[in-house]
């Protein structure tokens, strides 16, 4: 009985929030669209997505491209089709390890800085304050972080891809002494417009998956500094979840599409 009721709880406390953010997703998308239009608020938060994350994606892309060629090379080689390891390593990198990996490194970043920054001012009731004052929260301080979100998180998965795809191309060159032009051949004739429109258009939704999930669990802080410690943690962890999850369902999309 006990667990049957445990199980009601919980299920009614995730009902609740998926209801919640859903809300919140749509009053942010709202405001994009609503006077005024502080594009000084968008480009500082771009510059915290963007720059403060670039060299983390970068490091972490090169290193991934490099592991999936050394993967690849000995996987193939039992078949003897090792040449085409950048097609391979480009395919997996654009379709599904850059836009993934990308989101997860920026959304540990970036959603916990949020959750951070927002439970912070929930705490000190500088949010209370700004309603007061008959200033939105919402259009002051989600509406700019979504936006910023879906800007520089598809540019920063490019990024990632074309440093994963040089990764791989290194490795290729040493361990199989491949021409670095065929390399770039085989990459070029491997990825079409549709697997790059797949793994943008995956980014722009993971960045307003870790936007509002940050922002939400921050408006929700409660108990001090205890409290908005245990909200970082909570939104690190339900931002790695929601991109994994949804990760599944949009390939399924993407593929059903193209």
């Amino acid at each position: 009985m006990n667990v049957l009721l445990s199980i009601d709880i919980i299920a009614k406390k995730f009902i609740l929030s998926v209801g919640q953010v859903t809300l919140l997703t749509v009053k942010g998308l709202g405001g994009i669209f609503v006077p005024p239009f502080n594009l000084k608020l968008v480009s500082r938060e771009v510059d915290t997505f963007g720059a403060g994350s670039l060299l983390l994606v970068d490091i972490i892309a090169l290193f991934t491209g490099m592991v999936m060629a050394l993967q690849t090379i000995y996987g193939l080689s039992i078949y003897g089709a090792e040449m085409y390891v950048g097609s391979v390593v480009s395919l997996s990198l654009v379709r599904e390890l850059g836009p993934v990996l990308t989101s997860i490194m920026v959304g540990a970043r970036v959603g916990s800085g949020i959750a951070a920054e927002i439970g912070s001012m929930q705490v000190t009731e500088q949010i209370d304050a700004m309603r007061a004052l008959g200033a939105s929260p919402i259009k002051k301080l989600v509406t700019p972080k979504m936006l910023a979100a879906m800007i520089t998180l598809p540019l920063l998965t490019v990024t990632a891809d074309i440093i994963g795809i040089f990764g791989g191309m290194v490795i290729a060159l040493f361990e199989l002494d491949i021409d670095r032009i065929f390399y770039i051949n085989s990459v070029l004739t491997t990825i079409k417009i549709s697997d790059l429109l797949s793994g943008i258009g995956k980014t722009v939704f993971f960045g307003l998956l870790i936007a509002v999930i940050g922002c939400h669990f921050g408006l929700k802080t409660t108990g001090g500094t205890t409290g908005v410690g245990r909200s970082t943690t909570i939104t690190v962890v339900t931002i790695s979840i929601s991109i994994l999850i949804s990760d599944f369902f949009l390939t399924k999309l993407f593929l059903i599409l193209f």
